[in-house]
């Protein structure tokens, strides 16, 4: 294909009328957002459902109709099946999304809704079941003979059934959330010293993010790839693999940017894992959108896990086929037939695709500590080839309470070269104020020789590549001058629905609330694991707004430099925070659940 085309964009004929009338989003953010606009191209109805703090969110603007869940934390709202149940019954939604995270892989969210008489736009709760956990998704794989990566294949309870894994099969091992994804609850142990806290750890972050702290253990691979395979099935049986896609570049095991197709495999093997895939899913039953997950070291791929849901990166796999996967979602769930063979698929195949993730997180030295706050300035890449799907525009809030995404740049080129250089190009154009992002780190991964080459592996990130330099941005100077008229929207809830209202009022600032008011503090945090007032004041501070989930040290105790004294829980993420000198904890100035904001003195060292 010459370049300057685009991959051809599919037409998919309705040859069914569509069955669905109107769609609940059970989700937030970007993913809100694309599903709606999916809707909405079909002539489907949507509804969005908020959180407090998601009142004024752009998914809530988006949608025909906005029903309020109330409460702030996911627990409160997104996590509230009766909420979401009585959002579906007073909106009179026949059918519900559930995007990814929160109840996309919840097998009894699922049965709830079919309880109903309404559609669930994913798969039978039986394939969420059995793939949805990864333990049994494991047993499942061996069945089909797929490879697996040596570990349990029972949920683990107990510290010893680790540490007797470990003296069998050596270390480091990785405990895994057994029904969850995108590295949430993932812990490493590298020595049986570490053992009961990543227990701990693991199942805090799982249970926050998902509902349920089931864990698992695995071996640990030294150097591997991350190449997945995207999957739709229809009720009919069919099954097709729609693209692989290549997720090594990750840290803390969350992706930052994705490829389609996998680059640089061993022949044969990307159409031997499509054939397993659609083996794996055939074996459950499953239809509708799903990934599986591979592992690819020496030659060789291993199972890893089923994703019972849409994934982040399903974007990069569209715009190297034309396929709108949302758009198959909602069609295989009203009953339609795939509308392509698997060799019409392959055939659709064009070029190459890079996601990038835009999260606000500060990667500053390496580190890439969130950064919930207000967006002061959102301006969106352009171009040939490149797309951006978001959750945010200017003047809205990344809160600590959620996932920290705040879009996804996505590119397009005839092969992977030109692919590196638009995406570069066009994280260099986007500007993200306010909050601090990961594109300086982006840039970094996409500049560098390994990358180029395909040399590097799920840990290169965090092992070989140097952050060091880069700095924390620096917010931009206020505009002077006395502000003009705008119109601007606000909203009014009545019994729970939310409608919105226009008004011109001055062009000033917005009060924000919750975690907008906390960047507005000063953070004399250097910006590392741990903060301090001035040079090793002992005033040990937290470096973001978040809730303190577990006090490490206590009074008299003598700790080093470095030494983690608290860990703090800040966008569904653990981090420790150190000491910055030697000394004794004079003070502890906070309590496991206590919410603190950038720059607060948690610890006090003498």
């Amino acid at each position: 294909m010459p370049d300057g085309q685009l991959a051809p964009t599919v037409f998919i004929p309705q040859v069914l009328p569509l069955v669905l009338q109107k769609i609940l989003i059970a989700n937030r953010g970007e993913i809100a957002v694309r599903v709606i606009r999916a809707a909405r191209e079909l002539g489907i109805k949507t509804v969005a459902v908020y959180s407090e703090l998601d009142r004024e969110a752009l998914h809530v603007r988006l949608a025909d109709e906005a029903y309020a869940l109330g409460g702030q934390t996911a627990a409160e709202s997104y996590l509230n099946t009766e909420a979401i149940l009585d959002a579906i019954e007073r909106s009179g939604a026949d059918a519900v999304h559930p995007g990814y995270g929160f109840f996309s892989e919840n097998a009894d969210f699922a049965r709830a809704i079919i309880a109903k008489g309404v559609v669930f736009i994913g798969p039978p709760p039986e394939a969420i079941d059995e793939m949805g956990d990864k333990v049994s998704s494991r047993k499942a794989a061996l069945r089909g003979g797929a490879p697996i990566v040596p570990g349990t294949t029972e949920f683990i309870t107990s510290a010893d059934e680790i540490l007797t894994f470990g003296k069998e099969h050596g270390w480091p091992l990785v405990i895994k959330a057994a029904y969850g994804g995108g590295g949430r609850g993932m812990k490493v142990i590298r020595s049986a010293a570490e053992v009961q806290e990543a227990i701990e750890s693991s199942r805090r972050e799982a249970l926050a993010f998902f509902g349920r702290d089931e864990i698992y253990i695995e071996r640990y691979l030294t150097w591997p790839r991350h190449v997945e395979v995207q999957i739709v099935g229809d009720h009919h049986g069919d099954v097709v693999w729609v693209s692989t896609r290549d997720c090594s570049a990750q840290r803390r095991h969350q992706k930052l940017i994705e490829e389609a197709p996998a680059y640089g495999l061993a022949p044969g093997i990307e159409e031997a894992m499509g054939e397993a895939a659609i083996k794996a899913a055939k074996a459950v039953g499953y239809h509708n959108a799903g990934t599986v997950e591979f592992i690819y070291q020496d030659e060789e791929f291993f199972f890893l896990e089923m994703n019972t849901r849409l994934q982040v990166e399903h974007p990069v796999s569209e715009v190297i086929t034309g396929i709108d996967l949302v758009e198959w979602q909602i069609r295989v769930a009203g009953g339609e037939p795939l509308p392509m063979t698997q060799a019409e698929v392959s055939a659709q195949r064009r070029g190459h695709g890079i996601e990038v993730r835009i999260n606000a997180e500060n990667p500053a030295g390496g580190k890439f500590l969130p950064s919930p706050g207000l967006i002061t300035k959102l301006v969106a890449p352009d171009g040939f080839g490149v797309r951006f799907d978001a959750g945010y525009e200017t003047g809205d809030v990344v809160s600590q309470y959620y996932d920290n995404l705040v879009g996804k740049v996505i590119v397009w080129a005839k092969d992977r070269p030109t692919a590196i250089a638009r995406t570069i190009r066009a994280l260099e154009e986007m500007v993200v104020e306010g909050v601090a992002t990961t594109i300086p780190a982006d840039i970094a991964i996409l500049s560098h020789p390994d990358f180029h080459a395909m040399q590097h592996s799920t840990k290169w990130v965090e092992e070989r590549l140097d952050l060091s330099t880069l700095e924390t941005p620096k917010p931009p100077l206020p505009a002077d001058g006395d502000a003009p008229l705008v119109q601007r929207s606000t909203t009014v809830e009545v019994n729970g629905k939310r409608f919105a209202v226009k008004m011109w009022v001055p062009d000033v600032p917005v009060a924000a609330t919750g975690a907008a008011r906390a960047t507005k503090k000063p953070a004399r945090s250097s910006g590392g694991g741990g903060g301090a007032a001035g040079a090793s004041s002992g005033n040990v501070e937290v470096p973001m707004q978040g809730t303190i989930v577990k006090i490490l040290v206590v009074v008299g105790q003598t700790v080093e430099v470095g030494q983690a004294v608290v860990v703090l829980e800040a966008m569904k993420m653990e981090n420790q925070i150190a000491a910055d000198k030697v000394g004794t904890v004079k003070e502890i100035k906070v309590s496991a659940g206590d919410t603190v904001g950038a720059g607060d003195v948690v610890v006090v060292i003498t």
